[in-house]
């Protein structure tokens, strides 16, 4: 039981949705159901999570404050929208009698899409990873670093430390080219298909450092990049470049729910700590 005899902790038999931040709860997912209100939150909003460093009051344990997971893909779905209305603007100014033909009979440019093809990506990885959230796995989605306008796309907090998260709809497939050895400098390069794209491993390992510097220094920080449409073989696949993974959904879940030296209590602190200093995007 959580917060009082008409609350209990339990998994999903059906999707629901969080009474108090929106959030979508796959069915499997553990959840508080509130039997007097009908309705479900997610475990962000359980009044009973305690920290390690809490101290007991005369009246039972100092409550956690609830924390905001955020909303996978949202910044990205708001930049494509924003993006979208803007050109439809444009365009009926220019136009006023033929606007809504021409809006009708032409695409999007790329610049446009590709905020929309993102927001899938997040929302659909975000999903997944919601599936795993319970006491060992507390989740984050779109936070904003700091004095930047870039964001993280995802944070996990496990028992084997931080996982951050970078979710690409990359077609093609991704591998590893390595240059130089014995006479040259080694170079890594990461692929998908014959695009370059070592600059998405240069922007996981940034995030990578803020997070490291809003943690102790005792606790380990995975990089992830999460291709989620991409080729991948059927056997084999997965690689690490700089200390960045590069793999797919189904490679990554297990990784997040394996055992570690980090306590449910501390995953429970850092969790709402990061979530203090990386507010939603």
């Amino acid at each position: 039981m959580s917060g009082g005899s008409d609350e209990k902790r339990m998994r999903l038999r059906y999707a629901g949705t969080c009474r108090i931040c929106g959030l979508d709860l796959p069915a499997k997912a553990e959840a508080v159901h509130e039997r007097r209100t009908k309705t479900v939150r997610c475990l962000d909003h359980s009044i009973t999570q305690v920290g390690g460093n809490n101290t007991d009051s005369p009246t039972g344990p100092t409550p956690m404050p609830a924390v905001d997971p955020g909303a996978a893909g949202a910044s990205a779905r708001r930049e494509y929208e924003r993006r979208r209305a803007a050109r439809e603007e444009r365009i009926r100014a220019r136009h006023p009698k033929l606007g809504g033909l021409i809006l009708a009979v032409s695409d999007e440019p790329r610049s446009t899409t590709a905020w929309q093809t993102g927001a899938v990506g997040e929302e659909r990885l975000g999903k997944g990873l919601d599936a795993l959230a319970g006491e060992t796995v507390r989740l984050l989605h779109d936070r904003r670093i700091p004095r930047t306008r870039a964001n993280i796309d995802h944070l996990a907090v496990t028992r084997s430390g931080v996982f951050v998260i970078d979710a690409k709809r990359y077609r093609g497939r991704p591998h590893l080219k390595v240059d130089g050895g014995v006479l040259r400098p080694r170079t890594e390069r990461l692929l998908v298909g014959s695009r370059d794209c070592s600059k998405l491993v240069d922007g996981v390992l940034r995030q990578m450092e803020v997070v490291r510097t809003l943690l102790p220094d005792d606790v380990p920080v995975h990089g992830v990049l999460c291709f989620l449409d991409a080729d991948w073989p059927l056997l084999g696949g997965t690689f690490t470049t700089r200390e960045v993974q590069a793999l797919w959904p189904k490679k990554l879940y297990p990784q997040l729910t394996r055992e570690g030296p980090v306590s449910p209590d501390t995953i429970a602190e850092l969790h709402a700590s990061l979530a203090g200093e990386l507010r939603p995007s």
